[in-house]
């Protein structure tokens, strides 16, 4: 998960400023939105919008803002209709890159896709070409001051596959993508605090950057991807050393 923990931890300190706040909202909201037409807008009967109503919250997006994309996914408000579409490629160093987009434009955002890996030093690459290097698992937070045994007995019982530290020091829960929510479930029913529950992409294995230049440049094209309006997640199969994460803070 290297490459997704780092990204998301240099994403976090980012993320600070107003306009990448603002970026993160709009993304937050159109995810929402998609949930919310894909399963309805109950989120106790739909758990992905359950999931996505929980980090647009964490997030400081406004209730009403997400009340309202919530009824635009259900009809009940004029909205726009988004397609899932994913793009894979290479960052430098043979570094794997799977994006996630939603878009209401494939012909714009295919062309716009290719420009953001070239210009940035990155090239994009057949479907297939990297997608089975990456396994998809769920994530699920829980408050890190619980003991760790007692953790993963209950996260073992309810389905989940390991537990680990995350970089703000609580627990990671990970299970097999379509078990998220109930591993989600019977957490909380166990008294644990879930902070969240999503889906990610987490590499099989990893590619080790050992200079800070290459570090740079992998960084430059994850971050060019992420500041599209469309793109939603970018997962790349890499390890920063924390050495070389410490020059680049």
């Amino acid at each position: 998960m290297s490459g997704h923990s780092k990204w998301a931890t240099i994403k976090h300190k980012k993320g600070a400023t107003d306009k990448a706040r603002g970026k993160q909202f709009a993304k937050l909201i159109k995810q929402v939105e998609v949930a919310a037409r894909a399963g309805g807008g109950d989120r106790e009967s739909n758990p992905t919008l359950r999931t996505m109503f929980q980090k647009a919250r964490a997030a400081s997006v406004p209730l009403d803002t997400i009340e309202r994309a919530v009824k635009r996914g259900t009809g009940e408000l004029e909205g726009v209709e988004y397609q899932e579409v994913n793009y894979e490629g290479y960052a430098p160093g043979g570094v794997a890159v799977y994006v996630e987009v939603l878009t209401d434009n494939r012909n714009r955002t295919g062309p716009e896709m290719r420009s953001v890996f070239s210009k940035n030093g990155g090239s994009i690459a057949e479907p297939g070409a990297v997608a089975w290097q990456f396994e998809r698992k769920g994530i699920v937070t829980v408050d890190g001051a619980v003991d760790e045994d007692e953790l993963m007995e209950a996260a073992l019982e309810a389905g989940a596959e390991d537990i680990s530290r995350d970089a703000e020091n609580n627990w990671h829960v990970v299970a097999d993508g379509s078990a998220t929510h109930e591993v989600s479930s019977a957490l909380e029913a166990a008294g644990y605090a879930v902070m969240s529950a999503e889906l990610t992409m987490i590499p099989s294995s990893l590619i080790t950057i050992d200079s800070l230049e290459t570090a740079k440049a992998v960084l430059k094209v994850i971050e060019a991807l992420d500041d599209h309006d469309d793109v939603q997640e970018v997962y790349a199969n890499f390890d920063i050393p924390d050495a070389l994460m410490a020059e680049l803070d």
